[in-house]
């Protein structure tokens, strides 16, 4: 039996160039927007768009801005995407946007089963509801917070 090299030459130029649309596709996923919850990020469009969606506004949220630009928020963990159409209807953006942790001195504190996470400066640290925290730790503080607010709205509606 006889084996020709460009027999084996066709199945591994195959292979290489598989591997080379996997490393692409790869590539293309690294270009999508990175946000972190809570936080605010603009996006400035290559040309006027009318009309800008985002797939689910529970992970993100957008705004626009004027027709150059979108400020895009970070609701909660996950990823999804952006989509910008112009005045003809034509997509002309379709971005992956991914929602991650918030940047800073995030502390997660470990109590058994229960976690709490904080956002820690030089000088203190404050309670920063996570999604998985134990809500033990920071309903309170959120009911504190609501009572306040309640009450400053009553102040202004008695005047």
């Amino acid at each position: 039996m006889t084996i020709r090299s460009r027999a084996l030459f066709a199945p591994a130029f195959g292979i290489v160039v598989g591997l080379t649309g996997l490393l692409l596709a790869t590539t293309a996923h690294a270009a999508g927007i990175d946000v972190g919850m809570d936080q605010g990020h603009v996006l400035t469009f290559n040309a006027p768009v009318k009309t800008v969606f985002v797939g689910n506004s529970a992970i993100a949220d957008v705004t626009v801005i004027d027709p150059n630009h979108a400020l895009i928020l970070g609701r909660n963990f996950g990823t999804t995407n952006v989509v910008a159409l112009d005045a003809k209807g034509r997509e002309t953006l379709n971005q992956l946007v991914t929602v991650m942790e918030r940047p800073g001195s995030a502390v997660t504190l470990q109590r058994g089963a229960a976690k709490s996470t904080l956002n820690c400066n030089p000088t203190r640290c404050e309670t920063t509801p996570t999604p998985g925290d134990d809500p033990s730790h920071f309903v309170p503080q959120a009911q504190e917070v609501d009572k306040r607010e309640d009450t400053n709205v009553k102040a202004v509606n008695d005047r």
